[in-house]
């Protein structure tokens, strides 16, 4: 049941989820089956890279603080240590992993693959007893120093889901029988920065993404209404396209997913053959980084999932980050671990600060 009117900004609550515009509160019901998303109600969403699938119901939605995060978080963000932060993959190892997708391009078996790392830090206070742990307040933080269109907080201890999401790139976005989705590809500090290469790259990620809705759209209806557009954000700018489809009828959200997951741009081309790259080379499970993080209201027939880029999540002791490039054979593995670095400078810096911007 959704709450009527704004009203004041609420106390914080226990488990919640805040994303495009919308503050959820009081957990109904927590399942791993896609099947939920299309049967009602309001729902948050994360699809791990791998497939696995966590959809929280909540009682109450209303229309987030204007303070957004900073609204529910009780003190400034206490984080790891800049130093602190340890990498999957060293340079070395992740030079090696470009190499040999190198390799397997000029073998015919792939043509892209999205190579990524985590990165992993001590909180200094894991349990949140001095308030300054919580992702709220993380979120804050994140709010100020890096705005991006599709940033989230979802906080439910009870399903192990402790995310925080400041992504720029929209995985799915469904408003009835409409799906859209707006892959990233294409990575630079300005325009100045792209070339041939991020252009093939995004060229070749939205033939992917056509295809992977093309298994559920009504024939014909596949478009790119925009291609390789280029798009400003905190430090970085990028190419972004645009896929729209019309589903068919019998389309729920998990006919969906099944077709869509995982994303194309942090997967590679074909899928298929890059997953297989990927497990081989990639020594931890990404979870919820390059996964779907969203919210979706069954009700209205409505929602979105971004794909979890620029995203911690907390486990444990913990607090975890991903980043990633796509190798292509064009790429040359040095400057490919640098874009990984670039991608991770601003974001880490910001949750190994103070959180007063």
């Amino acid at each position: 049941m959704h709450a009527a009117g704004s009203g004041p900004a609420p106390r914080r609550p226990d488990s919640y989820l805040l994303a495009g515009g919308r503050l959820a509160s009081g957990v109904l019901e927590i399942s791993d089956d896609p099947a939920v998303l299309d049967r009602g109600g309001f729902w948050g969403v994360v699809a791990d890279f791998e497939g696995a699938l966590h959809c929280v119901r909540f009682a109450e939605v209303r229309p987030a603080p204007r303070a957004g995060p900073a609204a529910l978080r009780r003190q400034h963000w206490s984080g790891p240590s800049a130093w602190s932060w340890r990498s999957s993959l060293d340079q070395e190892a992740y030079i090696a992993g470009a190499v040999a997708i190198r390799e397997w391009i000029a073998a015919g078996d792939v043509y892209e693959v999205n190579l990524c790392r985590i990165l992993s830090a001590p909180l200094p206070d894991p349990a949140g007893r001095a308030g300054g742990a919580e992702p709220a307040a993380l979120a804050a933080v994140l709010a100020t120093g890096n705005p991006a269109p599709y940033a989230t907080v979802l906080d439910v201890p009870e399903a192990g889901l402790r995310v925080v999401g400041a992504s720029p790139e929209l995985f799915l976005e469904r408003e009835g029988d409409i799906v859209r989705s707006r892959p990233i590809k294409g990575t630079g500090r300005s325009v100045r920065e792209l070339g041939d290469k991020d252009v093939a790259e995004n060229i070749m990620i939205v033939d992917l993404v056509r295809n992977d809705l093309g298994r559920v759209a009504r024939p014909g209806s596949v478009t790119v209404p925009a291609l390789c557009a280029v798009e400003d954000h905190p430090g970085l700018v990028h190419l972004v396209s645009t896929v729209r489809a019309q589903l068919r009828p019998d389309v729920g959200w998990a006919e969906l997913l099944a077709a869509a997951s995982p994303a194309g741009s942090v997967s590679g081309a074909p899928k298929s053959s890059a997953l297989r790259a990927i497990r081989a080379l990639e020594p931890v499970a990404r979870g919820p980084y390059c996964g779907g993080i969203g919210w979706v209201d069954a009700d209205r027939r409505r929602g979105w999932l971004s794909v979890g880029i620029r995203t911690f999540w907390f486990g444990g002791d913990q607090l975890y980050f991903g980043t990633g490039a796509a190798i292509t054979w064009g790429s040359d593995p040095l400057d490919e671990w640098r874009e990984t670095e670039l991608k991770a400078h601003r974001l880490v810096g910001l949750a190994s600060g103070t959180g007063r911007q």
